[in-house]
């Protein structure tokens, strides 16, 4: 494939040149005939804009866009507003911008804002077009608001509104039918899980800027609200419970006031970002951009209609319209033409993909590098219907109701009765990330901490109705007598106050409704179940503190580094000691690449077959019934490490723990520590390259040169079948007992009380722990076990987070401002108070009235 790419790379220009040279002297035999010219085509005449200002256009004279410069040194989609986590001085947005109304007709250019050190995006029209609300980021300030320019008289700054205020960033807004505004904000005070920058999520607020409530609990962005002809909202979820954090950014809808919150296309389909989607008016179809893989810089893709009629799921509903993936913030006259920003420039543009420019930036924009963004009709358009609001501010829980939880996709295998409760697992939002990765959360698996809610009854005929928090993103383990997992949902859902929500059955198709007896179901015959709490057990696991004394008591005897009268050391290959590898603990990592715990990992796939996800899957659980050399567990411990395992078996039981005690990542002062340039690393590389090479010379059995060298290894989607990972930098490497190293024990003879395992001509490489080459590798893993000693792990007598994390939590208001880091000595309660911060707060009836009173 490779071949064929560079070949077609290499004579395509000159098949080109060919193909140009031979229609050239065609066109000139055929002109010499006296034969007519072929049609040209409306792109080669101009005469796309002519055709369409008769037909889809006309009415319309005009289009609001803006013009912005582009954040130069990040390609996310979403990596356009706020600062980096890393160090605030970068800003995720560049300066310089305008308002722009382009004239249709005459093609003339009106200038609506300028600023050359601020920022404006997200222009749209009012419902009777006489208003423009757009994000306004005014040179000098950090963050974008709303506003609100009367079109009457725009050039007047008297008829600029600031909407909204405060220390978060508002943008993306719609007018909605009841006359609020939806917008999404980075009010929900998390980052993405990730990467650098702050996430932002759905919230609504009044026409005036009042009253604002988030509308979505997602852990990570939601983006470009559109109100569909029916009254909902479409808009685009990025969401990764437990699967690939690049590959799951589709559409979903919902009510006006965040009820009914569903998949509405794609999100079975991993590898598209399907964003910016707008009604295509006289018709159930929408266009969007489909943005290729993990989406392009501000949203850059593929112009592509949807038709719903197919479902959620049915690829082949998508027609792809634009030829190429560099357009952006489509908008949809007709099925047959379409009007989108392509870099600096705008066009319009056929069913076909046949494209014309409307006009180009001036050359003083091009020079300040501004591009074209979100190109909206200045035109009236009919109000969708109003949804009435189904939420109950007052309270602080939501209901949801199953049909049949054995009703479903890919249940095969399952009988009725096989599932008899429910585990509710919450996503927890992180309060500072710092790349893109998800050490040390886990290796290749969660990026995500999942806190445990307790348990909800499934009926005999598969029905369950019960009570969920409101505003948090819940998922579902289905668990069967044994309380093993059977299903494991991969997507999460939430309820707004007072809402009830129900489904089908697990995994259903989106596109059913529901068998005739759904309002005869035994659950629904009850009032709602209320949680049941998991008792002694951690709402959020942490693998030291909860998961290492079970280890240690079970598994050690064996699996460590001594020789005992049960056996070891090293049993199997297998060590489950506690002691600490450059970025995780020696057990956690090995059980890990055993797969002896079965999680979703970071894969682009879900809805996987019963029974091969979690607890019922893993081998760990297997082992501990006497069957494995006689070792027993007791019920506590199995349910401990059966609850580890289906909260996602993360590291840390703290988002404090990022990007600290680890060696080959981030760590304190935004460094990337790998201890390459550390004196006893340059002279133990020299030892393994001149001794252990030679053995050691195939890339499946390299040996780390450094405590951060990968050798290559995916660090975030390793492969567990990879043979390097036996000798990877986690488990040769032993910071908490230096001489315990497999580096040092391979090749130490046995009668110096090493292992003897590395030999040249029948002699052990080191002979005694006095040889140089013994001494220089000891040497650099002891510079190794100082630096953890100086930069501490989460699980460490007198750990400090990264002052990124403290900064945050002052911002959140978790934190007093006068309080140093080091006079912190419990992160794990900090952060649960963040998370309770996030959670509504019911109505009373003086806030209720208050609020009136505003409005009034």
């Amino acid at each position: 494939m490779q071949t064929t790419s560079r070949w077609l790379i290499f004579w395509e220009p000159l098949f080109s040149a060919l193909l140009a040279l031979l229609l050239a002297l065609l066109m000139l035999a055929m002109n010499a005939r006296g034969a007519p010219s072929p049609a040209k085509t409306p792109t080669e005449t101009g005469g796309l804009l002519e055709k369409f200002l008769d037909g889809p256009i006309r009415g319309v004279e005009s289009v609001v866009f803006a013009a912005r410069a582009l954040n130069p040194t990040d390609g996310h989609w979403y990596a356009n507003f706020g600062y980096y986590s890393h160090d605030p001085e970068r800003k995720a947005y560049a300066e310089g911008t305008k308002l722009y109304r382009l004239n249709l007709r005459t093609r003339e250019l009106t200038t609506l804002l300028a600023d050359k050190t601020g920022g404006v995006r997200d222009p749209q029209v009012s419902y009777d077009g006489k208003k423009v609300l757009f994000s306004y980021r005014p040179g000098g300030t950090e963050q974008y608001h709303l506003y609100e320019l009367d079109l009457s008289d725009a050039g007047s700054n008297s008829k600029l509104k600031q909407l909204t205020s405060g220390p978060y960033d508002d943008i993306e807004a719609a007018y909605l039918p009841d006359g609020g505004i939806v917008f999404v904000s980075s009010r929900c005070k998390r980052w993405v899980n990730c990467w650098l920058t702050q996430v932002a999520v759905l919230h609504r607020c009044d026409a005036d800027g009042s009253d604002i409530r988030a509308l979505s609990s997602n852990n990570e962005h939601d983006n470009t609200p559109w109100p569909l002809p029916d009254g909902r909202i479409l808009y685009t979820r990025w969401e990764y419970v437990d699967r690939s954090q690049v590959h799951f950014h589709h559409l979903w809808a919902m009510n006006p006031d965040g009820t009914s919150q569903m998949t509405w296309f794609g999100n079975l389909h991993p590898g598209i970002t399907m964003i910016d989607a707008r009604p295509i008016a006289g018709t159930d179809k929408i266009v969007a951009s489909f943005s290729p893989g993990h989406g392009q810089r501000e949203h850059d893709g593929v112009i592509t209609v949807v038709d719903p009629k197919g479902g959620p799921d049915a690829k082949e509903f998508a027609k792809t319209i634009s030829k190429g993936a560099h357009f952006r913030d489509p908008w949809a006259f007709s099925e047959d033409c379409f009007l989108a920003a392509s870099r600096g420039a705008l066009v319009i543009m056929d069913g076909n993909g046949r494209t014309e420019e409307l006009v180009k930036l001036p050359a003083e924009d091009l020079a300040a590098k501004l591009e074209c963004h979100e190109p909206r009709p200045i035109a009236s358009r009919p109000r969708e219907p109003v949804i009435q609001p189904r939420v109950k501010p007052e309270e602080t829980t939501g209901r949801m109701l199953l049909a049949d939880v054995n009703h479903g996709r890919n249940m095969t295998g399952l009988k009725d009765g096989d599932i008899k409760k429910l585990l509710v697992l919450e996503t927890l939002p992180m309060p500072v990330h710092y790349t893109g990765g998800m050490e040390p959360i886990s290796y290749g698996g969660t990026f995500t901490l999942e806190r445990i809610l307790g348990t909800v009854p499934v009926e005999k005929d598969g029905s369950a109705y019960f009570e969920v928090p409101a505003m948090r993103s819940v998922f579902f383990v289905a668990l069967d007598e044994n309380d093993m997992a059977v299903k494991r949902m991969q997507s999460f859902t939430s309820v707004q106050p007072g809402e009830t929500m129900s489904c089908v059955g697990c995994h259903e198709h989106r596109s059913q409704t529901p068998r005739s007896e759904f309002h005869s179901t035994l659950a629904v015959r009850k009032a709602a179940a209320k949680i049941q709490p998991v008792h002694d057990a951690p709402d959020v696991f942490d693998f030291p503190r909860d998961v290492q004394p079970v280890l240690n008591t079970l598994c050690n005897d064996c699996h460590g580094y001594e020789k005992t009268a049960r056996g070891g050391p090293r049993a199997g290959r297998l060590l489950l000691t506690g002691d600490r590898g450059p970025i995780y603990s020696h057990s956690y990592y090995m059980l890990t690449i055993a797969r002896l715990f079965a999680d979703g990992r970071n894969q682009p796939r879900s809805n996987y077959d019963p029974r091969t996800l979690g607890s019922s899957a893993s081998k760990l659980l297997t082992m501990l019934d006497g069957s494995h050399h006689g070792v027993q567990a007791t019920a506590q411990q199995k349910k401990l490490l059966r609850l580890w395992i289906e909260t996602g078996a993360a590291y840390p039981g703290t988002y404090a723990a990022l990007g600290c005690g680890m060696i080959g990542n981030y760590a304190e002062n935004n460094q990337v520590n790998t201890g390459a340039d550390w004196p006893a690393t340059k002279a133990a590389a020299k030892v393994i390259q001149e001794r252990c090479s030679s053995c050691h010379d195939k890339p499946a059995r390299l040996l780390p040169h450094n405590l951060a060298d990968e050798r290559g290894v995916s660090f975030w989607q390793p492969s567990l079948d990879d043979p390097r990972l036996l000798t990877s930098r986690h488990i040769v490497f032993n910071l908490s007992r230096p001489e315990k190293s497999l580096m040092l024990l391979a090749p130490l003879a046995g009668e110096a009380g090493g292992w003897d395992l590395c030999k040249k001509s029948g002699t052990a490489v080191f002979a005694s722990t006095t040889d140089p080459g013994y001494q220089a590798i000891r040497a650099m893993i002891v510079a190794g076990q100082e630096f953890l000693d100086h930069n501490k792990r989460f699980d460490m007598t007198g750990f400090v987070p990264r002052t990124d994390w403290f900064r945050e939590m002052k911002r959140y208001g978790m934190v007093p401002q006068c309080v140093k880091p080091e006079e912190v000595t419990d992160v794990y309660a900090i952060e649960q108070d963040y998370w309770r911060s996030l959670w509504p707060q019911p109505e009373t009836a003086a806030t209720a009235k208050a609020k009136q009173s505003v409005t009034q």
